[in-house]
């Protein structure tokens, strides 16, 4: 059984958290500007230049459209070809997708994320050909183009019709491949100003309103868990100056209590605001293991008979003591890794004893299973 290392982060999590009631945050990293959302962009382009690792032209899990998409690129340059007399291994049909910043202009980079559409067995080594990234929800409008070679940052491998891979091979990125063409349009409102909180919370909304009427009096409310309406005064430069004044003002931030775990990689992470009620918590483990073992069986001497090899299984059972631990009242996190610490129960085990805790009411916080 694994030994439990994430109990070692639940303490040191709980540890500071105990110290500090709230953390303290910049309002630029809390908020950001009501109507500058960013904008998603999304394209069809090719991937030209796999080593004979992209979309099959024909048959029955052939990509068509790949061999239609080259000869429509072909035909720009003014080459006629027929898709019929084309191949594709050494190309791909992707999907491009980037998200643009709300206040990027022309010449701006970004970078991009490129995923094969078709069969293609891997990107790794192609150079996406020039791409128009479009915002959909704007009727279609081109905002950059995307080109550059494609990163997968994996290792394919292949000899005598076994192969061998490390991580996805059929999505990479472009860093820096995408250049703005066309600015959002991204106004800011010159009376009224909304910030827009990133994880909605009235406490911290009510903190932010008081921040900024420290600084601009009488300018902020809370509107609710997830807006503050500030007036743009006269004298702060416009919604720009305002915002440029507040971004580097301190606020004190409520933290969630949660727990978050993740059972496809046996990791637990909580915050130092949860606490346990009165509960009991007893472990105990189980293990039946089975072995089939050879025996060697002779003849009797100068018996007409020949040496033969008998299976002889074996069973056995296996079965630790349970172990109980009672967590008292308000109990806090770095507790229960120590009481848990004790049982030495595995990664999995705690996930499951939360689960436990939070079914049996004691878990003072919300859990979130990944």
């Amino acid at each position: 059984m694994h030994r439990l290392l994430c109990v070692l982060l639940l303490a040191l999590l709980a540890g500071p958290a105990l110290a500090q009631p709230a953390a303290s945050a910049r309002l630029k990293d809390l908020v950001v500007p009501a109507g500058a959302a960013p904008v998603q962009l999304l394209g069809y382009g090719i991937v030209v230049g796999l080593d004979r690792t992209g979309d099959r032209a024909r048959g029955r899990s052939g990509s068509p459209y790949t061999v239609q998409g080259i000869a429509n690129m072909l035909q720009r340059f003014g080459i006629a070809v027929d898709p019929q007399t084309l191949g594709s291994r050494n190309a791909a049909a992707v999907m491009v997708t980037a998200t643009l910043d709300p206040f990027a202009g022309p010449g701006s980079a970004l970078d991009v994320t490129v995923s094969s559409l078709g069969d293609a067995r891997s990107l790794a080594g192609g150079v996406l050909l020039q791409t128009p990234l479009q915002d959909m929800a704007a009727g279609g409008a081109v905002h950059a183009l995307a080109q550059g070679p494609v990163l997968t940052g994996t290792l394919l491998a292949s000899a005598a019709g076994t192969s061998q891979r490390t991580g996805p091979t059929n999505t990479g990125r472009v860093p820096g491949g995408g250049l703005v063409t066309l600015a959002p349009a991204t106004t800011l409102p010159t009376g009224t100003l909304g910030l827009v909180l990133r994880d909605p919370d009235f406490s911290n909304a009510a903190a932010l309103a008081d921040v900024v009427n420290g600084a601009f009096p009488g300018s902020a409310t809370a509107v609710h868990a997830g807006l503050v309406q500030v007036d743009v005064p006269a004298d702060a430069g416009g919604p720009a100056g305002l915002m440029a004044a507040l971004e580097g003002l301190r606020v004190d931030v409520d933290v969630p209590a949660r727990v978050v775990v993740n059972e496809r990689t046996g990791t637990v992470v909580a915050g130092g605001a949860v606490s346990i009620a009165e509960v009991m918590i007893t472990y105990g483990s189980l293990t039946i293991s089975t072995a089939v073992d050879p025996a060697i069986a002779q003849p009797e001497p100068f018996a007409n008979g020949r040496t033969v090899a008998v299976p002889v299984g074996s069973v056995g059972i296996d079965q630790a003591p349970a172990r109980s631990v009672v967590l008292q009242p308000n109990t806090t996190i770095a507790e229960l890794a120590a009481a848990l610490n004790e049982l030495g129960l595995a990664a999995r085990d705690v996930i499951a004893v939360f689960q436990a805790i939070d079914r049996a009411g004691a878990l003072q916080g919300e859990l979130v299973v990944l």
